[in-house]
């Protein structure tokens, strides 16, 4: 049979967008479909603030990070806890790719494409346990210089060349509901086309019925994402042993990431694997000016403030900001609340919270070196000065017992007691004030300052929180944010789908978070940030040669 399209790939975002440039300069013919307007085009990876986990880089290396291939795989094994019972056989090889890739050509492949990245190399996720646990045990976190778009910018050029030249063709409003097979075999998707919608990028779209289609191929890849706008779905596959996740949470993806693409490769015979393994974030807050439904921003936190559960009492070592985001989120769902507090001053807001996101960085997106400069003056960047003024979340005081009152009326109970809350700031203080200290949160702050990146824009100098000259107090109320799917479409080492056998399922792939990142599950249990990006541009860019070699 002859078909007008080598391959179909579903989805448009980053995976996509990657396994379609491989495609495409291999002479296939690809059919693109995505159930969004064009607006959309790029998914989640636009909003994202573009960091990348890279190893042994430039960036490290000007910066005196010593950094190695086969550190970072200890670190990724040690966070990962991959399963010794087989399940995890293909998630843990994606994973030694995957680092292998990071510490190799990813960096290159990028830069010949016109990627660049921000020199000052962050340091995300640093564990706080033993050499061999959960953690980055150097900064990793390579922020691309116009962040999400920017690390988008080749992929959607090479898309829209291909697409002038006849190499491609883009359906928009096309949702995929059903993947075909015939005796055994991925043959093509069935679903619907959606009436036209002029929502913006990420907006909620219209979900009108125009027609049904169906198209045949002899290869289909699923680039559709995960399930965080799908709360349901989220709350459904939550482990118990982890508690239970809240009726409030934020989500940290726009609405159409519902998990609808691996349902379908489900129905067609697909194994989805460890759909217990998630990654959401604790740090969520309510965005003041919502693109999509219950549309949250994670805060970006130093490691000063103080860390406090709904009763007022600190989070257990090592659950420090920036240390353990997995670990912090189960200790608030395994006490069945659905929000937590950060405790700190007017210096560390200034100059340790930054948000993520794309539209909450504009200085890094919109490559606006002048503005960049900011983050070194004293003072809060924009958009968390803007957060501060603006959202309910932040509640500012002179004193403890103010403090306690306002957050007390923000969420309508008396759960913090003031005179608690008092001695709890006064005894971190009194740590800082000795100039070394036995407080694990207190060393390890110091401990970072020693890192030159994290003393010029990300740790504030140690200082004592009752200290006026720092005023006013802040505290922030912290919601549970959905954000990535760990588990997924189980896949070999080549991008081809597995069934719940093992075996192979003919004519179907998947890439990016659909997969898992890679095998169903490459990071395990534990993510180290930076992956998810870079998790896509890997699937999408081995599954794509892979494709290229079979077709």
């Amino acid at each position: 049979m002859t078909h007008s399209h080598d391959v179909v790939v579903v989805g448009a975002g980053l995976a996509g967008l990657v396994t379609t440039a491989e495609l495409v300069a291999a002479g296939r013919r690809v059919l693109l479909l995505d159930a969004e307007p064009a607006a959309s085009l790029g998914g989640q990876a636009w909003w994202s603030f573009g960091g990348l986990f890279l190893v042994d880089s430039p960036e490290q290396r000007r910066l005196g990070v010593r950094d190695s291939a086969e550190l970072a795989l200890a670190d990724w094994l040690g966070s990962a806890a991959f399963a010794d019972d087989g399940s995890d056989r293909w998630g843990r090889a994606w994973a030694e790719g995957f680092v292998e890739f990071a510490a190799g050509g990813l960096r290159p492949w990028l830069h010949r494409q016109g990627v660049r990245w921000f020199p000052l190399v962050q340091w995300a996720e640093r564990g706080g346990y033993l050499a061999d646990g959960h953690g980055n045990s150097v900064p990793r976190f390579h922020v691309t210089w116009g962040t999400g778009p920017g690390l988008l910018e080749p992929f959607v050029r090479s898309l829209l060349a291909a697409h002038r030249d006849g190499r491609v063709e883009v359906r928009f409003r096309h949702r995929v509901t059903a993947v075909t097979t015939t005796d055994g075999r991925v043959t093509g998707v069935r679903g619907d086309v959606l009436a036209p919608d002029v929502a913006g990028r990420g907006a909620p779209s219209s979900r009108e019925v125009v027609r049904t289609f169906d198209v045949d191929a002899p290869a289909v890849v699923v680039a559709t994402g995960g399930i965080g706008a799908n709360h349901a779905l989220v709350r459904a596959t939550w482990p118990p042993t982890a508690g239970r996740l809240p009726d409030r949470m934020l989500s940290g993806v726009p609405d159409h990431v519902d998990g609808s693409g691996i349902e379908a490769a489900r129905g067609a015979g697909a194994h989805v694997a460890h759909t217990d393994r998630m990654w959401h974030y604790p740090e969520g807050i309510a965005n003041h000016t919502p693109v999509w439904t219950a549309h949250g921003i994670r805060i970006l936190p130093g490691p000063s403030s103080l860390w406090l559960d709904a009763d007022g009492q600190r989070l257990p070592v090592p659950l420090f900001p920036g240390f353990d985001s997995l670990g912090a989120l189960r200790h608030v769902t395994s006490r069945g609340d659905d929000h937590s507090w950060f405790v700190l001053d007017r210096t560390i807001l200034g100059k340790e919270l930054a948000l993520s996101g794309s539209e909450q960085n504009p200085d890094l997106t919109g490559r606006d070196v002048g503005l960049l400069l900011q983050r070194v003056r004293r003072g809060a960047v924009g958009p968390v000065e803007t957060f501060a003024d603006r959202s309910p979340e932040f509640v500012a005081a002179a004193t403890p017992a103010e403090l306690a009152a306002g957050m007390n009326a923000l969420t309508g109970t008396s759960r913090i007691d003031a005179d608690a809350l008092a001695r709890t700031i006064a005894a971190r203080d009194a740590q800082v004030t000795t100039g070394l200290g036995k407080d694990l949160q207190v060393t390890a702050t110091a401990m970072a300052r020693r890192y030159v990146v994290d003393r010029a824009i990300r740790v504030a100098p140690p200082h004592r929180l009752l200290d006026p000259a720092h005023g006013p107090l802040y505290a922030i109320r912290l919601s549970v944010l959905t954000r990535k799917t760990l588990g997924g479409l189980a896949t070999d080492l080549e991008g081809r789908v597995l069934r719940p056998d093992g075996e192979v399922l003919p004519g179907l792939w998947a890439v990016g978070e659909a997969s898992g990142f890679g095998g169903g599950g490459v990071h395990g249990h534990r993510a180290l940030e930076g992956t998810f990006l870079a998790g896509c541009l890997h699937t999408g860019r081995v599954t794509g040669r892979a494709l290229v070699d079979t077709l």
